[in-house]
């Protein structure tokens, strides 16, 4: 298995402290989802006095969610755990995902009407945004420095989010 580090020159991480991008590699498919998830909350933003624009965002970024969920808690992490010093960076991402994911059943059970639909959404917002900061600045650089085939994790990833994608709920 090659390393990581020795197949590309570039440092792991960006200016910001972040994992650098690269294509078609686990870390880059994950951070891409983020990206996804962080655009689709600023469009929420975007929409608070439309109701059924909120509530097709909400449902959006909640699909988008449970599919990185999915991906990264059946193969990222558990092919990552070997990689990673401390555990606890795994352990604690796997808490957050189940913070969120209590968080988006309730945002699901609600109508935008409700009086806390906007704040249970701003929150699961920040949650996101404090899971996305901590993987990408201290999960994700480590897994990049090391000798993990993020390339075949991320064929893997793929291939599931295919199938996620395709079937129904």
């Amino acid at each position: 298995m090659a390393t990581t580090q020795s197949q590309s020159s570039k440092s792991p991480l960006t200016k910001d402290g972040r994992a650098s991008a690269r294509p078609n590699d686990a870390v880059s498919d994950l951070m891409a989802d983020h990206r996804t998830v962080e655009d689709l909350f600023k469009q929420y933003e975007k929409s608070k006095s439309d109701d059924a624009k909120k509530q097709s965002i909400a449902q959006q970024i909640i699909a988008e969610l449970r599919v990185h969920m999915v991906l990264e808690e059946e193969i990222f992490y558990p092919e990552s755990r070997p990689f990673v010093d401390e555990q606890d960076t795994v352990n604690e991402a796997e808490v957050e995902h189940a913070s969120a994911k209590d968080l988006m059943k309730q945002i699901e059970a609600m109508s935008p009407s409700d009086d806390y639909y906007d704040a249970k959404v701003k929150v699961l917002s920040e949650m996101i945004d404090h899971h996305v900061e901590e993987e990408e600045t201290e999960y994700f650089p480590e897994v990049r420095r090391s000798d993990m085939d993020l390339k075949a994790v991320g064929e893997k990833m793929r291939t599931r989010k295919a199938e996620l994608k395709t079937r129904p709920n």
